[in-house]
């Protein structure tokens, strides 16, 4: 990773890392040596950092054994010791797909206002920018502004559109998108799917039933199914994640906002007590600001 976006997104994890490393600094200085009361206290921090009970009982067992095991006494080693186990507990390979060679079926999920359309619009520059081709479908036909939004991207990245009129079945749109994409041998086909809430039954039946569609007409191409979460919402955004991956199988994790909040260690639980892989951060609103997920660098951001 380039040394000009380590700088930004350590900037953009500024809010997390205050809130995560200030308070792990002083009980460092104040406790100096590792005990039962320097314990308690991390496991508090972590837990106000949004890293969540499991995920936070979970580190706290590895950093046990690891201090253990190198006999350590000093509190100093912590933040060091954090920064291994972090680094391996993020480290979820993503799905070899979206790197091969094979044509593609993208299909990005989530609720409302957690920013699909517009990751929608950075993964199709991501692609072209590799030099395939790409098409996208308009499967929000809840609202016409959608349709209309996602138009105004596919001109502006030159690719093709399959849309219907607002109001139509989204299954409907999801098999004339799949079947163009196939037909004119598109190298990834990207399918816009309505905001909806975790907690609908129908809307989420009706999303089980678009992604069947898909499947079931895939032809040669890979279906890689992608959530959109917001970093901003917090342990919201593990529910979120838990109801979408029962649905229809999530294999990775656009996370966006995660510039402007102090909650990103919701990364954690996400890969820990889901074994999902974030794949792209969006560190802001600019179009080369979907950035590929890197554990190592990430750590160093939240503990450098």
């Amino acid at each position: 990773m380039a040394d000009g976006l380590v700088a930004r997104l350590k900037a953009s994890l500024d809010k997390t890392r205050r809130k995560f490393l200030a308070p792990l600094e002083e009980a460092v200085h104040f406790h100096k040596k590792i005990s039962p009361e320097f314990y308690e206290e991390l496991e508090e921090i972590l837990i106000t950092s949004d890293v969540g009970y499991s995920t936070t009982m979970l580190l706290m067992e590895k950093l046990k054994a690891k201090v253990k095991e190198e006999r350590a006494e000093e509190t100093t080693v912590v933040q060091g010791y954090l920064h291994g186990i972090i680094s391996e507990i993020l480290s979820v390979a993503p799905p070899p797909a979206l790197d091969g060679d094979e044509p593609l079926a993208l299909l990005v999920v989530g609720v409302n206002g957690v920013g699909k359309t517009t990751s929608i619009a950075k993964l199709t520059q991501h692609y072209s920018a590799q030099g395939k081709s790409c098409l996208l479908v308009a499967g929000d036909t809840f609202r016409a502004a959608a349709i209309d939004q996602l138009a105004i991207w596919a001109e502006r990245t030159g690719v093709s559109l399959v849309s219907h009129q607002a109001g139509a079945d989204p299954a409907a749109v999801a098999f004339d998108g799949i079947s163009a994409a196939n037909a004119r041998k598109v190298d990834v086909a990207i399918f816009d799917t309505a905001g909806r809430l975790h907690t609908k039954v129908n809307l989420m039946t009706e999303l089980k039933k678009v992604h069947r569609v898909i499947t079931q007409h895939l032809g040669p191409r890979k279906l890689v199914n992608l959530l959109v979460l917001d970093a901003t919402t917090g342990q919201n955004a593990l529910a979120q994640a838990r109801v979408f991956h029962e649905a229809i199988g999530v294999v990775g994790i656009i996370l966006t906002k995660i510039d402007g909040t102090a909650k990103g260690g919701i990364v954690l639980p996400i890969v820990a007590e889901l074994g999902l892989p974030i794949i792209w951060l969006g560190i802001g609103e600019q179009a080369g600001d979907l950035r590929r997920f890197d554990p190592q660098e990430f750590a160093n951001a939240l503990l450098g």
